[in-house]
């Protein structure tokens, strides 16, 4: 639900790519800083760490936006280059080591002027982590100790002319003997048809796992994890009815029960917004910081925000302000009219949450389940589906609970109050009058080719809605 600067409030995990023969080790701690081309600097630290079998792991913190942690998706080490990506900020950095191994110089860029990156080791590289598989052959007569399910089934989707099938697969092993179980493969299959297959970089960064982060999230002792799935197929592929999912764990297969598809179609809503020039900011996508809010709520694990977006607006000069970034007014998407996506009932409303300053830690009010949203809406559309609109500016709400609304009637102003670190609407759409405690659903847009935008997609919305 916030936007950042340089870089974006995320995820404390990170993935990295194996170390090939002959490359520099670079495992350990950097410290340094970002620098843009007008002088200003920003402090961050680099922790990479190797896994039993030679994939590194990243977390980029940025110190001067209270310790905001940025996983790195991928990490290439080829001689003295070396690359990084951080998709969930949409970050990457290219870098060179000097001939000690212990400085690294080069740029990093974030969709807008390239930084200047200068890091330097703090500490050795750190020893590989031991070994996954017990020396001794395991035993497991009844089955792999595990638990596996899936929450929510997918609901079909298209998307750049894919079909898109996102949901989560829950593991938790029982088994708390040590070494801790190796999670090696996870398949989708369709029948006898594997769909999709993740192991090595790409499971890791598909995992969130309880207790402990920027370790190996495969590493698997009495712990939880959440499999991220995102299954593309061509877009005029069969759908299938359901799914099963193989898991391979060291040398012992394990596969699920079948995982019904949702039969149901994605609705078909109209813009909650006017005009051009507006960016689908963490917007699906398997990487995206919305993707992942798995948030607990009286004892259940839901992710509202599965598809949700952050629509803020870019101007001609690149960026979402003119001006001082620290007034509201100067950025070009407050006081937007916000719009009812369609016909609908308005069943919850929230006012009188002051605005924030514009700024990564700066809020108006502590951050509670009841103000996360700021200033907000949700607007039962019927069948099941509710749309949440979010930071919105007090005192300009213009419906109450109990209204009936018309597809396009101005509902709000667009704001800056709750979670939030600049002017911006956040909208998703779910299956329950609840903001977090419910689950996100797809939906497609009537001004976007009939489909759901993604992450940081460019969209002209109509002048008049």
């Amino acid at each position: 639900m916030n936007r950042r600067g340089f870089l974006a409030a995320l995820p404390a995990v990170g993935v990295a790519l194996a170390q090939a023969p002959g490359n520099r080790d670079i495992a350990g701690s950097w410290q340094g800083a970002l620098t843009a081309p007008a002088g200003a600097k920003l402090r961050v630290t680099l922790d990479v760490s190797k896994t039993s079998d030679g994939l590194y792991l990243g977390t980029l913190t940025s110190l001067d936006q209270g310790g905001v942690k940025i996983p790195a998706d991928s990490i290439k080490v080829t001689g003295d280059a070396v690359h990084l990506e951080a998709k969930m900020v949409n970050g990457i950095l290219e870098g060179t080591l000097d001939a000690t191994g212990t400085k690294l110089t080069g740029t990093w860029t974030q969709g807008g002027p390239l930084l200047t990156v200068e890091l330097t080791r703090n500490s050795a590289p750190a020893a590989s982590a031991p070994a996954a598989v017990a020396s001794a052959p395991r035993n497991y007569p009844f089955g792999l100790p595990l638990l596996a399910e899936v929450p929510i089934g997918p609901t079909p989707f298209p998307a750049g002319g894919k079909t898109h099938l996102v949901y989560e697969l829950h593991i938790t092993n029982l088994d708390v003997s040590e070494p801790a179980l190796l999670l090696k493969r996870l398949e989708v299959l369709d029948g006898n048809s594997v769909l999709s297959t993740l192991e090595g970089t790409d499971l890791i960064a598909s995992i969130i796992r309880s207790g402990g982060t920027g370790e190996d999230q495969r590493m698997l002792n009495g712990r939880h994890a959440v499999v991220f799935l995102w299954v593309t197929m061509d877009g005029a592929a069969r759908v299938p009815a359901q799914l099963r999912h193989r898991i391979t764990v060291e040398n012992f297969t394990l596969e699920t029960e079948p995982v019904a598809v949702s039969p149901t179609k994605p609705i078909l809503i109209s813009p909650p917004l006017r005009g051009s020039g507006w960016m689908a900011l963490n917007g699906p996508g398997n990487g995206s910081a919305h993707r992942r809010a798995l948030l607990l709520v009286n004892g259940r694990a839901y992710i509202s925000q599965r598809f949700a977006i952050d629509w803020a607006k870019i101007g001609s000069n690149g960026r979402t302000f003119e001006g001082d970034d620290k007034q509201n007014q100067t950025h070009f998407a407050y006081g937007s009219d916000v719009l009812a996506v369609a016909d609908g009932v308005v069943a919850t409303v929230k006012d009188g949450i002051p605005e924030n300053i514009p700024g990564p830690t700066s809020r108006a009010v502590p951050i509670t389940p009841e103000t996360i949203g700021g200033n907000h809406i949700i607007l039962d559309l019927g069948g099941g589906r509710f749309a949440f609109y979010a930071h919105l500016q007090p005192g300009k709400i213009r419906v109450k609970v109990g209204d009936r609304v018309k597809r396009g009637e101005v509902m709000a102003l667009l704001g800056n109050s709750g979670n939030s670190t600049e002017p911006h609407l956040h909208f998703h759409i779910t299956n329950a009058n609840s903001a977090l405690g419910s689950e996100g659903l797809p939906y497609l847009l009537d001004a976007w080719h009939n489909e759901i935008p993604m992450q940081n997609d460019r969209v002209n919305f109509p002048e008049k809605g």
